[in-house]
């Protein structure tokens, strides 16, 4: 048997204490998550959290840092996510830009403001992810790198 991840890729964007999140629903639930979602087929780590984070929220988003590589186990349903969360900067706001399939809405959440909803993050990476990013953790992109296939 052959084990796959779901290959997923998250933005920490903060902005005077508070951090961009999208309110979406997750199978029958409403749930807090930051922009994020499945990198698609041939797509590199660093475009896929781009174009998830404009697609969710609406806004153009620079990745600066890797916040870390997350592993995560689905408690329901064993599936496991591996998750490469970035932090970095917004810009070029479209607030016409009609929102992925399943957003409800984004929302600058302080982190207390989060704990108050904790029973609704879709998954325990979100406070994890702002966790890592408050205490400074910051890796240089050039840690992830796109190997050509040889000619």
């Amino acid at each position: 048997m052959i084990w796959t991840p779901h290959v997923t890729v998250a933005a920490v964007i903060e902005n005077e204490g508070r951090y961009l999140l999208v309110e979406e629903f997750s199978g029958d639930r409403m749930v807090y998550n930051q922009p994020a979602g499945h990198v698609e087929a041939g797509e590199s780590i660093l475009d896929a959290v781009v174009r998830e984070t404009r697609e969710e929220t609406g806004w153009g988003f620079r990745p600066t840092a890797l916040l870390g590589i997350y592993r995560w186990v689905h408690p329901a349903n064993g599936d496991t996510y591996l998750r490469f969360c970035f932090t970095g900067e917004c810009f070029d706001h479209d607030p016409a830009q009609p929102l992925d399939s399943g957003i409800v809405r984004t929302w600058w959440l302080t982190r207390p403001e989060m704990l108050e909803v904790s029973g609704q993050l879709r998954s325990p990476l979100v406070l994890r992810c702002v966790d890592d990013y408050l205490t400074g953790r910051r890796y240089p992109l050039d840690l992830y790198t796109d190997v050509p296939n040889a000619v």
